[in-house]
């Protein structure tokens, strides 16, 4: 392979998000990498008080699962890292198999990731990146809405000193009226002080348009506060946090496929969220910028960041909004930004784990609520309210599933609410009545016009495809309207312009329609687009209607039942 071939295989398989190199834009991807390193780095850390994990596994998301999305996906953009639904998802589904942050509890989260790696590996391989589309973005908003509620209530619970249960508001209301609540006020008065210095941070970043880590700034400021003032003798701190890189090492757990079996729910949950959330923030940056997107190569690059991290002793990683966002407003172009991002984890991993023991649990409280706030979607729940008031309603009821029974199962009811609401699209279309104007443009009409194309002749256009869901209200809506139609009808003439499918069930129903219109006299006819149906289903309606009239368009339909119907002695049909 010559040295020209090999830099275009690295490019379209290795390195698709990183060459080329632009070195005029090195310094701004070196900047943006730190930037995104100082955000994130305290970011990641509270996600393990949402994932039930030590500490430095925060850390560990940003280095080989980062690396390895970095090398082999194709979106320059999508930052890979922890996430709080994820993060959720996993306590939620692990809680009761082992005792938090247990190494047994670090081996099954390690296992989940690996599922989740080779169940997003398999999907790439078959091409079920589609199915990220199935889950609305109504529901995302709600679902995400909903894990914010829960996380930022996972917070308050920890700062008021009760351990609250992964398992929904119900469950902690129930046992937090059985247990006292040992409140320790001068963890309070930490994460306070840390929340202002946040929400500061970001008023001046808003103000100036300038990245500031404040929360970095409040993380090194507590860890300082608790080292000169020996905080540790008054409130919870993280304590020892293993230096160096992690070990590459399968999780150290007794596999069974009963345990697989177990584990299974929970990571398919995960791949929904993975899928949903990577893609759309994948496509949305590429079209930002007009790039070119695989997302078959991104999700294979993320089932094999997932198995990284699952072999490096970390839980599963996601493509993040918020981290994609942070490199983009810090001029981060290409995955360059990650890998320099994932060398400054790396030397925190080297040589800051000492001081990250004095750090209070407060002010990892702290940030975990923020990030709880920050999921709770007003503005995206104000605009569906104002755009699609049903869909609203959609949002709300899948966050209070979230909130009142917990993360899992409300993955599992936006999952069936999403393909409810698809469902029902497809069984409701809004069908409709073709007619020609005098100025011989076709217009649509509703179909309680009964309006006629032509004296005995009606177009129907049936706006989707025909399936099982959606073939009786086709047979009913057809037959009424030839029964209401004045003049009575000659012609029935079946538009199939939006349709790409026809199902057994829907062709069944077509020849029952058939029979019912020629028994009233009334023949159908088929126009427009039917040609562009697959092979398959041409053939089966074909057969079905060896005699049927066939057009290409619907001005041949209507110049064929006007010539019939002038000539003399002929039937009009």
């Amino acid at each position: 392979m010559s040295g020209r071939n090999f830099t275009g295989w690295l490019k379209s398989h290795i390195l698709a998000a990183v060459l080329p190199i632009d070195r005029k834009r090195l310094p701004a991807e070196i900047i943006a990498g730190i930037t995104l390193a100082a955000l994130a780095i305290p970011e990641v850390m509270g996600y393990t008080k949402i994932a039930g994990t030590p500490v430095v596994t925060g850390l560990y998301t940003l280095l080989i699962p980062a690396v390895l999305f970095a090398l082999l996906g194709s979106s320059r953009h999508l930052v890979v890292g922890a996430d709080s639904a994820t993060a959720a998802i996993l306590a939620s589904g692990v809680a009761a198999m082992a005792a938090t942050g247990s190494a047994d509890y670090v081996a099954l989260a390690g296992l989940i990731a690996i599922v989740v790696g080779l169940l997003l590996v398999a999907a790439s391989a078959i091409g079920l990146g589609f199915m990220a589309d199935f889950l609305s973005r109504t529901v995302l908003v709600g679902f995400l809405t909903g894990v914010g509620i829960q996380v930022a209530l996972r917070a308050l619970s920890d700062l008021l000193g009760f351990d609250a249960p992964h398992r929904g508001t119900l469950m902690m209301i129930r046992l937090a009226s059985q247990r006292t609540f040992d409140i320790n006020f001068a963890a309070i008065a930490m994460a306070i002080a840390v929340i202002v210095v946040i929400t500061g941070g970001k008023l001046m970043e808003n103000r100036t348009g300038r990245a500031i880590p404040a929360a970095m700034l409040a993380v090194i400021g507590a860890i300082a506060a608790s080292w000169l003032f020996d905080l540790g003798s008054h409130m919870p701190v993280v304590g020892t946090v293993p230096g160096g890189v992690p070990q590459f090492s399968i999780p150290q757990i007794s596999l069974s496929f009963a345990l697989i079996w177990q584990l299974l729910p929970t990571a398919l949950a995960m791949v929904v969220v993975v899928l949903a959330q990577s893609t759309a923030t994948a496509r949305a940056y590429a079209d930002r910028y007009g790039e070119r997107l695989d997302e078959t190569q991104d999700l294979r690059a993320l089932g094999i960041a997932n198995i990284g991290a699952g072999l490096s002793g970390t839980f599963i990683v996601n493509g993040s909004p918020t981290k994609t966002e942070m490199v983009d407003a810090a001029g981060g172009r290409s995955q360059l930004s990650l890998l320099c991002a994932a060398l400054v984890v790396l030397l925190t991993l080297l040589f800051l784990t000492r001081p990250l023991s004095y750090l209070p649990e407060a002010v990892l409280s702290a940030v975990v609520f923020l990030i709880g706030l920050k999921l709770i979607d007003i503005d995206g729940l104000r605009e569906i309210h104002r755009r699609r008031r049903p869909e609203f309603w959609v949002a709300i009821v899948t966050a209070g599933v979230v909130v009142a029974f917990g993360v899992e199962q409300g993955i599992v009811f936006a999952i069936l609410f999403s393909l409810v609401v698809h469902t029902r699209h497809g069984y409701r279309p809004t069908n409709l009545l073709i007619v020609r104007e005098d100025s011989g443009r076709w217009r649509g009409k509703p179909l309680d016009s009964g309006a006629e194309a032509a004296p005995g002749l009606i177009i129907y256009r049936f706006n989707h495809s025909m399936y099982y869901a959606n073939a009786e209200r086709m047979k009913s809506e057809i037959l009424q309207l030839a029964r209401q139609a004045r003049p009575p009808l000659r012609w029935l003439c079946l538009d199939a312009s939006a349709v790409d499918d026809v199902d057994y069930t829907a062709t069944r129903t077509l020849r029952e329609i058939s029979e019912e219109l020629a028994a009233t006299n009334v023949r159908l006819a088929f126009a427009q687009d039917v040609d562009d149906i697959n092979e398959k289903t041409r053939g089966q309606l074909r057969g079905l209607f060896p005699d049927a009239a066939f057009f290409n368009s619907l001005d041949d339909v209507l110049a064929h039942c006007l010539r019939k119907s002038s000539e003399p002695g002929r039937p009009k049909n």
